[in-house]
């Protein structure tokens, strides 16, 4: 190669690889596992293992994790990335044999959190530049006895089908969000809810449930929702009634990814530190808090403060039920999570009405299932 050839390719940009979906059905040592690779133009990706953990990958680890779905050799793989990115030969196969002993310890790894990240240059959860979230609102039904002030049951005029969020889903896996919520109302009012998981399970998407769970003490009906492919839950807890410490019983020994939700309120505000204790006694691992109404907050950080005590680890970015006033306003106050409203997470009514959040229908981008997805993100 002639000085001139050496010149032109030091300072050649390195392009990035083919924009598109690339899947990988294996089986490691008698475990089958599944990788979808979701690579962007800028040459970044995401990575969904077992459909049930996506982690978001700069452009030198997402081609890693292609060689590695493609089943590139090691040695190959290293000198295409070698010559790709200038570093020696030796650094690329040993970042490269990295890389894939730590995906295979997360596939062999249970309950995983949904949203989990590589040691390559680590991606802020909420500073992607699309979105990676879609909160599902089956429903605005409540279970009997349930105060109608929780959810906005008169905003929309009628519930989508089957199909019809079948197709949503469809759409949403097509513009590359890997991750869908379904919520309500209480979501298990549908009938359809195992069918709708499935659906998600075959697309390759992480699915997660926010519900009451009062219907998930049922051991029968649990198992069926986890042989259909849900990922993780959110559980409401509502500590005065029995059903819903059965529901986090029978739920913590599966292989299932639990945050339990407690709204802190006047009513409850005295047994808090209790209830979190009870909680720890169970095995819960993950909690997510909030409080019914500004007079709470001091309460409301004191009460972080026991769960940390605790080991309970905290989750701000999964949604939060309705309540009396928006909870998600007192989240966090930690500037390293940006808020992701509208861009990394949207969120779909009854009626396929997509808003940047819940509680924000003043704002509606348009129908997920009238409208393109560009349109939708553009507005």
């Amino acid at each position: 190669m002639n000085i001139f050839n050496r010149i032109t390719e030091q300072f050649t940009k390195v392009q990035p690889l083919p924009v598109g979906t690339h899947h990988l059905q294996a089986t490691r040592d008698e475990k089958p596992y599944r990788l979808h690779l979701r690579l962007k133009k800028d040459g970044s990706g995401l990575l969904i293992l077992n459909a049930s953990t996506v982690l978001q990958l700069n452009p030198t680890a997402a081609e890693y994790a292609f060689h590695f779905i493609k089943g590139t050799e090691a040695n190959e793989a290293a000198k295409q990335i070698s010559k790709r990115y200038r570093v020696d030969l030796k650094t690329a196969l040993t970042d490269f044999e990295n890389f894939a002993d730590q995906i295979h310890t997360l596939i062999s790894t249970p309950d995983l959190d949904p949203a989990s990240f590589l040691n390559f240059e680590r991606v802020a959860p909420h500073s992607a530049d699309s979105t990676l979230r879609l909160d599902c609102a089956l429903t605005y039904r409540l279970p009997e006895r349930t105060s109608a002030e929780y959810a906005p049951v008169k905003r929309v005029d009628r519930e989508l089908s089957t199909e019809e969020w079948q197709t949503i889903m469809d759409k949403a896996w097509q513009a590359g969000i890997p991750h869908i919520i379904f919520t309500g109302g209480e979501a298990t009012l549908r009938e359809d809810l195992p069918q709708l998981i499935a659906h998600a399970e075959k697309n390759g998407q992480v699915c997660g449930l926010l519900t009451d769970g009062l219907k998930l003490a049922d051991k029968d009906y649990l198992e069926l929702l986890l042989q259909t492919g849900l990922d993780h839950v959110m559980l409401i807890l509502q500590p005065n009634d029995p059903r819903s410490w059965k529901a986090i019983e029978t739920i913590v020994p599966q292989d299932l990814f639990l945050t339990v939700h407690l709204t802190l309120t006047q009513k409850n505000v005295e047994d808090a530190k209790d209830i979190l204790q009870k909680l720890a006694n169970l095995a819960v691992e993950n909690i997510s808090l909030s409080a019914a109404d500004n007079d709470l907050l001091d309460e409301l950080l004191e009460l972080q403060d026991t769960a940390n005590s605790l080991s309970l680890t905290i989750r701000w970015d999964l949604p939060v039920p309705y309540s009396s006033s928006n909870p998600a306003a007192y989240e966090t106050q930690d500037d390293e999570i940006p808020a992701g409203a509208g861009k990394t997470w949207m969120y779909v009514e009854p009626d396929g009405d997509v808003l940047p959040a819940q509680g924000e229908a003043d704002k509606i981008l348009g129908n997920f299932l009238k409208d393109d997805w560009e349109s939708i993100y553009k507005n």
